[in-house]
């Protein structure tokens, strides 16, 4: 073989081989997108079954997908790939050779010389190439690396426990870090409240079951409101004990030590209890011997039961007291707050209830309207109806004398006594009858 034949054979093979890869391109563009979306579902449903399979082995199955939907695809394109030979014809059609190539290739003609550059009228269509293979890399690697949660996860497996749980939790948990409350009690609604969570997750939401809970909730808020309360009836009774102590009468201070007995009866009665050591303490307090004690203690019981009576308020959602009536009516006495102005001062058995002068906000200063008067219209051809012309003061002219008209028509002079009585009573006739009589 000539050094002619010899290049135009390889130049035939190239063309040839560009042919044959192009037809397994397009052979593969349109399977290769749908298995990757069909793969990347697939992918994803069993990260999702089956969240126990490593990474590798997933990445593994996808390689072993594309090369088996190539090796399918360059099967079927092999039903269309072109030799050597029609890729002569090619090159002699484009190049317009007038059949050179495939009569050398016969044998009936020479080789023709080689040529600079060969043009076999092909051109590669890149974005139709390439949009296919790198779409379905993409869905490769979203199937792969999604965010995917197992099944179960959020399901039956792992349920989500009812609200009022999780927030009777929270309470005793700070109730229990404050130490405002006996254990005791805490203890029992705990195991109360875990038998209510060791049911099974599918009973958490049944009837019984969230009326054991709302039982449970509600007993539980009616004992803090009442430590709570309790707490806060004491402080103020030991406050107004302290600060009355001299001017109160008996009878106050009788009233203000009975306070503090009731307040302290119902921190005795029920099923929760306040710390057993503060509890002692105001057991052991003698009210009628307050003289006897020093400001320092008295003080000091005072902060433990105010101390305790806003951890009470705090172990609530948000920590605020569901009774806000305090909060709006304020807690001190009328007079002057603590910036001189108006505002909440501190209540007393003397001074009031103490709330806010200016709870509404302050009163904004009035109009100066002035005096209602009267507009006079210059031109009444404009006037409307309802409009205001003159306001004029002025009395009725009232005739006060009898009218002189009587009956028929007649003039008659109006009489005195029982003259006028019989006159002014009686018909003509019966006048007439009466004059008769009396004459």
């Amino acid at each position: 073989m000539n050094s002619n034949c010899a290049y135009w054979q390889t130049k035939a093979k190239q063309v040839a081989r560009r042919v044959n890869v192009a037809w397994c391109l397009e052979m593969l563009s349109a399977p290769l997108l749908i298995s990757a979306v069909l793969g990347a579902v697939a992918l994803l449903v069993i990260r999702r079954e089956m969240p126990g399979v490593e990474l590798g082995i997933l990445v593994a199955a996808v390689a072993g997908s594309v090369f088996l939907i190539v090796v399918i695809c360059g099967a079927w394109a092999r039903t269309r790939f072109e030799n050597h030979e029609q890729s002569l014809v090619r090159i002699e059609a484009t190049m317009r050779l007038r059949n050179a190539l495939s009569a050398a290739n016969a044998g009936v003609a020479p080789w023709p010389a080689p040529i600079e550059k060969i043009d076999a009228g092909l051109h590669w269509q890149w974005p139709r190439l390439l949009v296919p293979p790198l779409g379905a890399l993409v869905l490769w690697i979203a199937g792969l690396s999604i965010p995917m949660p197992a099944k179960g996860a959020h399901g039956a497996g792992a349920q989500e426990q009812p609200q009022a749980w999780k927030q009777l939790n929270s309470e005793l948990d700070q109730l229990t870090k404050e130490e405002v409350i006996d254990e005791k009690y805490l203890e029992e609604t705990r195991k109360k409240l875990e038998e209510l969570e060791s049911q099974a997750e599918e009973q958490w939401f049944s009837h019984s079951s969230l009326e054991a809970t709302d039982s449970l909730k509600k007993s539980y808020r009616a004992e803090t409101e009442r430590i709570e309360r309790e707490l806060g009836r004491a402080e103020k009774a030991l406050n107004n004990l302290e600060k009355n102590a001299g001017s109160a009468s008996p009878e106050e201070k009788n009233r203000m030590m009975a306070e503090f007995d009731q307040a302290l009866q119902g921190l005795q009665n029920g099923a929760m209890k306040p710390n057993p050591a503060l509890l002692e303490q105001l057991k052991q307090l003698d009210l009628k011997n307050m003289p006897g004690l020093t400001p320092g203690q008295i003080e000091q019981l005072r902060e433990s039961l105010k101390k305790n009576s806003q951890a009470m308020k705090n172990s609530k959602p948000g920590g605020e007291s569901e009774d806000w009536s305090d909060e709006l009516l304020g807690d001190g006495n009328q007079g002057e707050g603590k910036d001189g102005k108006n505002g909440p001062g501190k209540g007393g058995v003397n001074r009031g209830p103490g709330h806010d002068p200016n709870l509404l906000g302050q009163e904004k200063d009035a109009l100066e309207t002035g005096e209602l008067t009267g507009l006079q219209a210059k031109d009444l051809s404009k006037s409307t109806p309802g409009d205001l012309l003159e306001l004029q003061d002025g009395e009725h002219d009232v005739n006060k004398n009898p009218s002189p008209s009587a009956a028929g028509g007649e003039t008659q002079a109006t009489g005195k006594g029982g003259d006028r009585v019989w006159k002014d009573a009686l018909d003509p006739d019966e006048q007439r009858t009466l004059k008769r009589f009396f004459e």
